[in-house]
């Protein structure tokens, strides 16, 4: 029976009655694992709520992954992505990865801190690894002062220095920073090439950008998406190009391997799909939270290969 059996009742319907906008995934492209909501940092405008200790969504094992990993190539994947909390605070990560890059390019979100540079003697392997191993870092603002302001004294540093390893070691790195409707981007992109330019790093690292996406289980005011807006302001390449439309999440709630439609909704259960990766490709994603919206309007997306920049 499909899981839209046991999805709440605006999982349907926007709150006037207009049938909801929604995406039918064509395909398995891109597989994330979420290593767990811990982190060294507690950064208060984490979109996981992540902290030191967090549970809300538990460490990975790499018995809990290599089924989906596998279950992945199966299905046609070719890219495996990690996203956290701080995957390398997960003491198999290193595992996980080696078993991953040995079948397709790995991504990894990192805050580029103590926890990745404490396991770097762990990560060199990597770069003799089958497929290639890419690390993107937040480095928030190019700025020291605004990025240690949301996450803590020093990290601003301290994350140069790890993409600086990263980098010298060999391994591709890329940033991932904040953005508002209000900036002067090419502004905001210079000072941040005089930043890699000023630590030994390339000027012409890409960088990713994300709006804010409010704090887990907020319930932010955005506008509701319809069949509609769906047909009238997007085709069927951009419909594509949402990330439900060809990627898939994993992550561990409380004791259980489940999958969610989406990297950014793993606070909403009507987005939780089921424990199998193959039964979630026939799930009808509705758009209704409210991080859909940023997907909508910007594009926006976690995916290395569908990313703004």
């Amino acid at each position: 029976m499909s899981a839209i059996m046991e999805k709440s009742p605006h999982w349907l319907y926007t709150p006037d009655g207009q049938p909801r906008g929604y995406i039918r995934t064509q395909r398995l492209d891109e597989l994330w694992i979420h290593t767990g909501t811990a982190c060294n940092l507690a950064c208060p405008f984490c979109l996981e709520g992540s902290k030191p200790g967090d549970t809300r969504l538990q460490l990975v094992k790499f018995a809990d992954v290599q089924p989906y990993i596998d279950e992945a190539f199966a299905l046609g994947a070719s890219q495996l992505s990690f996203t956290g909390g701080e995957p390398f605070l997960a003491r198999e990560f290193p595992a996980i990865l080696e078993y991953a890059a040995a079948h397709a390019p790995c991504l990894v979100l990192t805050n580029g801190t103590r926890p990745l540079q404490h396991r770097i003697d762990q990560i060199e392997p990597l770069l003799r690894a089958n497929h290639p191993v890419d690390f993107r870092i937040s480095l928030d603002f190019p700025d020291a002062e605004r990025h240690d302001a949301g996450r803590g004294r020093g990290n601003f540093a301290a994350a140069l220095r790890g993409m600086a390893m990263l980098h010298n070691m060999g391994f591709r790195v890329s940033v991932a920073r904040q953005w508002s409707p209000d900036e002067d981007s090419a502004a905001v992109a210079a000072a941040f090439r005089r930043i890699f330019r000023e630590h030994g790093l390339p000027e012409d690292l890409n960088i990713i950008w994300f709006p804010d996406f409010g704090l887990p289980g907020d319930q932010i005011d955005t506008p509701a998406i319809t069949e509609h807006c769906m047909t009238t302001y997007h085709t069927a390449a951009s419909r594509a190009d949402f990330m439900c439309a060809y990627s898939r999440m994993i992550v561990k709630d409380r004791g259980c391997m489940r999958v969610y439609a989406c990297t950014l909704v793993d606070d909403d259960p009507d987005y939780d799909l089921g424990s199998s990766l193959s039964e979630s490709l026939r799930e009808t994603v509705m758009l209704s939270h409210h991080r859909c919206f940023s997907c909508f309007r910007y594009g926006a997306s976690c995916s290395q290969a569908h990313s703004p920049s």
